[in-house]
């Protein structure tokens, strides 16, 4: 039984692994409840973290940010 990357299982969940990958992966849920579990608990994880809703800084502090990469820049030449 080959062991998935955690990369490979994150493609998989998001329908963006190549075909072969894919096949291999189902055979393997199919053949192991670990996998299967892991795959229901990223799928679940993913879920979650798609339904959240983040906010942007707000643009005083990306200007902050900015100044102070600037300031650091030319201080280092």
């Amino acid at each position: 039984m080959k062991n998935f990357k955690e990369e490979e299982l994150i493609m998989y969940i998001y329908n963006d692994c190549p075909p072969e990958l894919t096949a291999a992966i189902n055979q393997a849920i199919k053949e192991d409840a670990a996998l299967n579990d892991k795959i229901v608990t990223l799928k679940r994880t993913a879920e979650q973290l798609d339904r959240l809703k983040l906010k942007s800084p707000s643009p005083k502090i990306i200007q902050a940010i900015l100044d102070y990469a600037a300031k650091s820049a030319r201080k280092q030449d």
